[in-house]
């Protein structure tokens, strides 16, 4: 893979082809047995794939866990399953119901608490929700709604 100018100052690659090689370091143990876990591309896709755990931590952080309020161990606790709770529905929300828009479903935190969680509407009197046709994402936010209405209930 060809360097970009911002890594051609800060990584070691081959003069002649320009290419740049990468070295991953792992603690993974005993992967005979699993089909192509003896080939380079097997630990590439695992490392890949963690890095969808990093952006989740990203995300966590984005839902509450940067902040934490106090020093108290028992307050930030609290804080965390809080923040923890929040990170899972919001994940929950995008897999069942927002995977039809692209733009939503990979949004950060703040844009989704822009656009959907905080909601420019008013409850009526018999459960209804009234909201603003003028909001740019009412659409999207009752196609999510129908769609976690429709689920089966849990047995």
């Amino acid at each position: 893979m060809r360097p970009s100018r911002r890594q051609l100052k800060k990584l070691t690659f081959e003069t002649k082809t320009s290419w740049r090689y990468s070295i991953t370091a792992t603690n993974i143990r005993h992967t005979w047995g699993i089909a192509g876990s003896h080939q380079i591309q097997f630990l590439d896709a695992l490392h890949r794939d963690h890095a969808e755990v990093e952006d989740r931590i990203r995300t966590s952080k984005g839902m509450g866990l940067h902040n934490l309020p106090s020093k108290s161990w028992q307050i930030d606790t609290g804080w965390m399953l809080a923040a923890n709770l929040a990170a899972d529905l919001d994940a929950w929300l995008r897999l069942l119901t927002l995977h039809y828009s692209q733009d939503l479903a990979d949004a950060e935190p703040d844009t989704m608490r822009l656009r959907l969680y905080h909601l420019p509407a008013r409850l009526a009197r018999r459960r209804y929700l009234c909201i603003e046709r003028t909001w740019p994402w009412a659409s999207a936010f009752t196609i999510s709604w129908r769609r976690l209405t429709q689920l089966p209930a849990v047995t």
